[in-house]
């Protein structure tokens, strides 16, 4: 019985490959779509693009037109093409708006660009292309039932740029002895705390701040010191103030002590 079943899966499986190989031998489109259509209900995406390729220009302005072109997006979708998922999923709404598949086109086009988006260390061009598109797609499907995975997506390409940042700004820190430049540092974290307000890395790059105005200030000459030495000491106030029990309070505190005694010299 096995072996029977076993026999009939194989003649199923070579009857499907002589049917797909008849296709692309063939000049008649019908058969070619007909196939393509079979392979892409079979989850054959690959076999599926390279039919759907061979005949999407005789079908253009033609009925069937518009799920030819919706199973080509979703077949390049599917077997991680993302670039040219993207292109047609955009090119599908911009020439079936009317479409039942539209909104979902449009989140899936979007979404695509999500996938295109590298580890936070590399350039992140398409990070932001893909913010664009699924802002896009939020704002125009407001009500949408993708609406969480897509603000889920937003989110998680927003904290991928913040690390970048945040990376960007502790390298200006870590490189600021060697070249001498805390004041670089200095602001390079301040921009990072004003472009993420709500950033995770907060208490972190609240204490680098901190000390990068501390060693700044310790470096100075003498007639910029004393303004610098009172920044670090308000740098010191966001740090406690944003939590009082800090982890780097400790640190902090050693910190302070150098800036105050350096403070008392003014004073007198």
């Amino acid at each position: 019985m096995v072996r029977i079943f076993y026999t009939l899966l194989l003649t199923l499986l070579l009857a499907s490959c002589s049917q797909y190989q008849k296709a692309l031998k063939s000049e008649d489109t019908k058969l070619k779509y007909d196939v393509a259509e079979k392979m892409y209900e079979k989850e054959k995406y690959a076999k599926a693009i390279r039919l759907f390729e061979m005949i999407a220009p005789s079908y253009r302005g033609k009925p069937q037109a518009e799920k030819l072109f919706y199973m080509y997006a979703t077949s390049l979708y599917k077997n991680k093409e993302y670039y040219t998922a993207g292109y047609q999923y955009e090119s599908f709404v911009s020439s079936y708006p009317k479409s039942n598949k539209v909104e979902e086109a449009a989140f899936l086009g979007a979404k695509s660009y999500y996938y295109l988006s590298p580890r936070y260390s590399l350039d992140q061009v398409d990070t932001y292309k893909a913010l664009e598109k699924l802002q896009a797609f939020i704002d125009r499907y407001p009500n949408s039932t993708y609406m969480p995975e897509a603000n889920q997506l937003v989110g998680e390409l927003s904290r991928k740029l913040e690390k970048k940042a945040f990376e960007i700004a502790k390298q200006y820190f870590d490189t600021a002895a060697y070249f001498g430049d805390y004041n670089a540092a200095f602001k390079t974290l301040e921009n990072f705390l004003i472009d993420f307000p709500g950033t995770e890395l907060k208490e972190e790059a609240l204490f680098i701040k901190f000390d990068a105005s501390v060693k700044l200030a310790l470096n100075s000459v003498e007639s910029k010191m004393k303004q610098r030495l009172e920044d670090a000491h308000k740098a010191y106030d966001e740090l406690i103030k944003y939590r009082a029990d800090s982890k780097y309070k400790p640190e902090a505190d050693k910190l302070l002590q150098s800036i105050d005694i350096e403070l008392q010299k003014f004073s007198k």
